[in-house]
């Protein structure tokens, strides 16, 4: 391992969080601390999963969230949210488990990459060979148009259907997370001295 490697995960958590939270999902955070204590990995960017409702646009917009939670919700707090606002096209999404992680040699992104897919995290993958950057992902996630042209698409039956499967999938999600943190073993993922 260079000494390039240490300088850049040093640099990397000293950063302040720059994420619209400003600080890890507390689902993801045992994992990423427990990434982050091996001399061989740290961490880049995480999510634990949520639920969203989001401005339908082709390219990126400024606030384009109408409301997120990495909890379980409900469809009073869904249609609250629907209820506050005049966007009038919106889209309900549920996401699932991402983490990016640097790995101190292609070995060792591999490694982690098997890990992850053993642990439930199926879209897992090396994204950069260059850098040694894995994209741990798992698939758990569902989208549909909610509003459009400023009319709300669905009913509440619909709604309460889609609210309870989301809910199920951020469990399956959260239980991935624990299950990978589980499989790191103490000796390869030992704290940098």
């Amino acid at each position: 391992m260079t000494n390039a490697f240490q300088i850049q995960k040093q640099k990397q958590l000293s950063k302040s969080d720059k994420s619209n939270e400003g600080s890890w999902d507390i689902k993801i955070k045992p994992l990423c601390d427990k990434i982050n204590k091996s001399k061989d990995y740290y961490t880049t960017s995480s999510c634990a999963g949520r639920i969203i409702l989001l401005k339908e646009s082709t390219k990126k917009q400024p606030d384009a969230f109408l409301f997120k939670t990495h909890k379980k919700t409900t469809l009073n707090q869904i249609n609250q949210a629907l209820d506050k606002t005049q966007y009038k096209d919106i889209e309900f999404q549920q996401t699932s488990c991402i983490l990016h992680v640097a790995c101190s040699s292609l070995e060792k992104a591999f490694t982690l990459v098997n890990k992850a897919k053993l642990a439930g995290w199926k879209r897992s993958g090396v994204m950069s060979q260059k850098r040694n950057i894995v994209e741990l992902h798992s698939t758990e996630n569902m989208s549909f148009p909610i509003v459009k042209n400023s009319k709300i698409l669905v009913n509440n039956d619909f709604l309460k259907i889609a609210i309870n499967q989301a809910n199920q999938k951020l469990e399956r999600t959260w239980k991935k997370i624990q299950n990978l943190k589980k499989s790191l073993s103490k000796k390869q993922w030992a704290t940098t001295p």
